[in-house]
C-alpha cells in the first residue's frame, strides 16, 4: 500500500533591511553582478554571487553564446570559477539576481541544472550554503540551504561504490 510522504522547505521572506550584513553585501553583489552578463540573445541578465569562508565575495553572470545552448548561467559561473580559482575556500552564503536588460529586478529562481550544481558544492563541503533568491514584489526568499531547492537530489552518494 502506498504512503504518502510529505516535503516541508522553510522559506523566509524578507525585506533587504532584514538582511544582515553579509547577506546584504552579497545580495548587492549577485545585483550589481547583473551590469557584467553577457546576454545578447535572451537580453536577460542574471547575477549569482558567492559570500566565501574568508569574507570575500566571488561573483558570476550568465554567458551566452551564439550557437545555443553553449552558454552557462551565472549561478554555474560563479561556483566553476571559483572551484578553478580558489579551490581552498568554502562558500558560506549566495545570492542570484536577475532583470531584463533595460528594466527592474524580477522574481526568478534556479534552473533545474543549476540546482543540481548547487546541491553538489554544498554535499562537497558538507555544510549547508544558505541562498538568496529575489522574491515577488521586491520581497527576498532565504532558503537555508541549496538543497532545499533540489528535494531527492542526485549526489555522489547515489552512485555505485568501486569494488
Amino acid at each position: 500500500m502506498a504512503h504518502p510522504l510529505h516535503l516541508t522547505i522553510n522559506v523566509e521572506v524578507l525585506t533587504a533591511a532584514e538582511l544582515t550584513p553579509a547577506e546584504a553585501a552579497t545580495w548587492q553583489a549577485a545585483r550589481a553582478a547583473t551590469d557584467h552578463a553577457y546576454a545578447p540573445y535572451s537580453h536577460f541578465h542574471v547575477g549569482a554571487s558567492l559570500l566565501l569562508d574568508d569574507g570575500t565575495i566571488f561573483r558570476g553572470t550568465n554567458q551566452e553564446n551564439a550557437a545555443f545552448p553553449s552558454g552557462l548561467c551565472a549561478e554555474r559561473t560563479a561556483l566553476f570559477g571559483l572551484a578553478a580559482s580558489q579551490p581552498e575556500r568554502r562558500i558560506v552564503g549566495m545570492a542570484v539576481a536577475a532583470r531584463p536588460a533595460s528594466g527592474d529586478f524580477v522574481a526568478v529562481t534556479s534552473c533545474g541544472a543549476c540546482r543540481q550544481v548547487m546541491a553538489e558544492y554544498e554535499h562537497r563541503q558538507q555544510q549547508a550554503i544558505p541562498l538568496l533568491l529575489p522574491g515577488p514584489n521586491g520581497s527576498i526568499y532565504r532558503f537555508r540551504s541549496l538543497s532545499d531547492l533540489l528535494p531527492f537530489g542526485f549526489t555522489a552518494d547515489d552512485l555505485p561504490q568501486k569494488g
